[in-house]
């Protein structure tokens, strides 16, 4: 066991931009799966919607850990290597497609009916009502959970350390290992996780009260 030093610091706060780029990229990749559930969910097609509910009842019923885990060991089963990185991303994804999916699925059913009936009035067909009437009302009424959501993602990778990537929970893992000062590492992880959070959670609120006296 050795002393806590300046260079453990520097450590722990260096692998604060693996969290950060692990958030933004299953962030993208859970919007990109997302929006193909969510319209999947309000199609017309029974089968759409059955696949895509059971998607996201799988997702949403099963531990983010044990997704993290099946996404790091699966495709070795059929001898394709994955690193770390690309299995956090990928179980991250998956996970948050589902949940995103679902948010967006209520946004876009929160849209009055009537704004179907008159575009389907106007003749439109289903991709321009869709993109040029729905989706820029849904996005408005999306934004305050999609933000709050972000919020959850970033804290769930913390558990990427799992499987052995070294964002800055791992990090602090490796470094606690060494120098057995848990509750100063362990605080300032907690820390930056609440810096990185805590404006996220302010700006949701913001926009959820904006939602609110704009939709009186």
């Amino acid at each position: 066991m050795r002393q806590l030093g300046l260079n453990d610091i520097l450590f722990i706060l260096a692998a604060v931009r693996w969290t950060l780029l692990l958030s933004i990229a299953a962030f993208v990749g859970g919007a990109i799966g997302g929006v193909v559930v969510a319209l999947a969910r309000t199609s017309e097609t029974g089968w759409q919607r059955l696949i895509a509910n059971g998607y996201i009842k799988i997702f949403q019923g099963t531990p983010l850990l044990m997704q993290l885990f099946l996404a790091f060991f699966v495709p070795g089963l059929f001898g394709w290597s994955v690193d770390p990185w690309m299995a956090a991303v990928l179980g991250l994804s998956l996970h948050a497609s589902a949940f995103l999916g679902e948010i967006w699925r209520g946004a876009i059913e929160s849209v009055p009916r009537g704004q179907w009936e008159a575009a389907a009035t106007l003749g439109l067909r289903y991709g321009t009502t869709m993109t040029n009437v729905i989706a820029p009302q849904a996005l408005r009424i999306a934004i305050p959970p999609t933000i709050g959501f972000l919020v959850q993602l970033v804290k769930g990778t913390s558990l990427a350390s799992i499987i052995g990537f070294v964002e800055i929970t791992r990090a602090a893992q490796v470094i606690n290992n060494a120098t057995f000062r848990p509750f100063t590492i362990f605080a300032l992880v907690a820390l930056v996780y609440f810096l990185i959070c805590w404006p996220l959670s302010v700006y949701s609120k913001i926009m959820e009260r904006k939602l609110l006296v704009a939709s009186r």
